[in-house]
């Protein structure tokens, strides 16, 4: 998740001006293996179906297992050969600069931590399973792949013109909590979805969130939840639409965004491609049972 630029610096865990650490794989505990274990095979059991069919084939042309967490030496030439990408390891989340730079670059920054067993329903922070589960397996398709690229090129121009706020949530509303229509029905391809059981169905099969077609700046000027489910999902036609959208000069855009307000994580547009119109009653509920109100 991108959300802010801070100043460039080393963080305190890398000496190194991208701030890539060693994966350190030999390090890992049967603990950390189990916790791996558990989650791996909790998702693939509930995915067919529900994630985009490109999504488990790049789980298994990966050769990624629930025999523990992935050595990335492994992976990443599997990767490297299918579309030239790369995962390094980063101890924390990457100020914005280094992390555009790191994609645009084909290098996809993955925090080498896995989360506790008692915190496997629900994590703040990225760990090792959401960065890698989550998102590499797409990196395998080459037009997600060359999207994640363009993204990254679009944050480093995008760095000088104070629209980093916007463009994060392109991220958080594709890569992060995409869905897909394909002839099959609607498919989760955002990593926050797929790395996550509780989402994985609420995404798709809940009534309380919107879901409405992919339209970029209305995307833009949506805020977005960090803290619980999300209460709208974008839908794309094909990664074809989303690498086209990405490719475009976005300057006019962020001049269009200027004269527009902005919308909450459950407003609607007359505009928007309606495909559910959302009961919001979860999050509603939710607020009402903390003593609070939109």
């Amino acid at each position: 998740m991108v959300t802010s630029i801070p100043l460039v610096s080393p963080t305190p865990d890398s000496d190194r001006a991208d701030y890539t650490i060693e994966q350190a794989w030999d390090t890992y505990t049967a603990e950390e293996h189990d916790v791996w274990r558990i989650l791996f095979r909790r998702q693939c059991e509930i995915l067919p179906g529900l994630a985009i069919p490109e999504f488990m084939t790049g789980i298994d042309a990966l050769g990624m297992t629930d025999d523990g967490i992935p050595d990335f030496r492994i992976m990443n030439e599997r990767l490297k050969e299918a579309t030239g990408w790369a995962v390094v390891a980063v101890p924390d989340l990457v100020p914005d600069p280094v992390f555009f730079e790191h994609l645009a670059n084909r290098r996809f920054p993955a925090g080498r931590f896995i989360r506790r067993r008692a915190q496997l329903d629900y994590l703040e922070e990225p760990d090792i399973f959401h960065d890698v589960f989550g998102h590499v397996p797409l990196l395998m398709n080459p037009v997600f792949a060359d999207y994640m690229e363009a993204y990254g090129k679009g944050g480093m121009r995008a760095a000088g013109r104070d629209c980093l706020h916007q463009l994060a949530r392109l991220y958080w509303y594709t890569v992060e909590f995409g869905l897909i229509d394909t002839p099959d029905g609607l498919r989760i391809y955002g990593a926050g979805i797929l790395s996550s059981k509780t989402e994985s169905f609420f995404s798709l099969n809940d009534p309380s969130p919107h879901r409405i077609k992919f339209d970029l700046l209305r995307l833009l000027r949506t805020n977005y939840r960090i803290d619980d489910f999300q209460e709208i999902y974008f839908v794309i036609d094909s990664f074809e639409q989303l690498f086209s959208e990405t490719l475009q000069d976005f300057g006019p855009i962020y001049d269009a965004l200027g004269g527009l307000s902005e919308l909450a994580p459950f407003d609607l547009d007359p505009n928007d491609g309606i495909i559910n119109q959302g009961t919001g009653t979860y999050a509603t509920e939710k607020l009402l049972a903390e003593g609070r109100s939109r």
